[in-house]
């Protein structure tokens, strides 16, 4: 800066200047950081999925409106960078929050505090992946079974060895896995795992393989078409081996089971008339 240069705004000297402006007229000419006088926000009433920037976020957060929710509505200038970003809410209503804020922000060497304004309209809307979920939508299954032949322990057994595996494994398993979990059901043979996403489910069946060596048979069968080209629904059939199976158990608490009685499902065996006729 040289010698007898002024801040045309102010006319105060000694100071730095750009384009004739001393730092702290600019900041008060300046939008540091700015609001729209009304947003909304988009969230998932059932999992408290956000839609931002045209898709749906991950689940799982709270229904309160957080900075997060709002960062994408400020307005900052590029010479600007804020220290921190405070938000208290001042009134609400069934889908309105009146809020106030404060930022701190550092501008060209200064420190200043940008009061804010903002209400927020809130829209409940239902997600893709609970949407699917409330329609039974899925694309890929999951099946959980014991040994091919010959059966060993009762259904009522085999269903709680799987049980303790299938959490054993989901806690092992990323959390976009588990969450393409549609929904799961108990059969005779073995438990159901129905998924809303292929790849999900194909990462949890290779997760299964390598974890517990259960061995895997994937099938596909057509659905339908969408834009001329063919939807298919992919199975994963997995086989726990039986020494796994007593091991998960075990490892989750669950009572032991009495063992199998193979005199119930013995059959009288009839004498054939060639027999009758040597003993004869």
């Amino acid at each position: 800066m040289a010698d007898g240069e002024f801040c045309v705004v102010c006319g105060r000297t000694g100071r730095p200047l750009e384009d004739g402006v001393c730092a702290e007229c600019a900041a008060s000419r300046t939008p540091l950081v700015t609001v729209p006088e009304q947003v909304e926000v988009v969230l998932c009433p059932t999992c408290g999925a956000r839609w931002s920037r045209g898709h749906w976020g991950p689940p799982g957060a709270p229904p309160v409106i957080s900075s997060e929710d709002l960062a994408p509505f400020l307005s900052i200038h590029p010479e600007v960078a804020v220290r921190t970003l405070r938000w208290e809410e001042r009134a609400r209503s069934a889908s309105l929050r009146e809020l106030t804020g404060a930022a701190e922000v550092r501008f060209r060497g200064l420190e200043r505090t940008v009061p804010l304004v903002l209400r927020v309209r809130v829209v409940d809307r239902t997600c893709t992946d609970c949407g699917r979920r409330s329609g039974r939508f899925y694309t890929a299954l999951l099946q959980l079974r014991g040994e091919a032949a010959p059966r060993v322990t009762r259904p009522k057994e085999l269903g709680r060895r799987l049980d303790a595996v299938w959490k054993e494994l989901a806690s092992e398993a990323r959390a976009d896995w588990r969450a393409a979990v549609a929904w799961r059901e108990e059969l005779p043979e073995g438990w159901d795992v129905y998924f809303t996403d292929t790849l999900a489910a194909r990462a949890v069946a290779r997760l299964a393989k390598q974890r517990y060596g259960a061995g895997i048979v994937e099938s596909a069968s057509l659905f339908g078409r969408k834009n001329g080209q063919d939807i298919y629904r992919v199975t994963f059939c997995l086989r726990f081996p039986p020494g796994i199976l007593e091991a998960a158990e075990s490892a989750g608490g669950a009572p032991p089971a009495p063992p199998w009685n193979d005199t119930l499902k013995k059959r009288t065996r009839r004498r054939t008339a060639e027999r009758v006729r040597s003993t004869a």
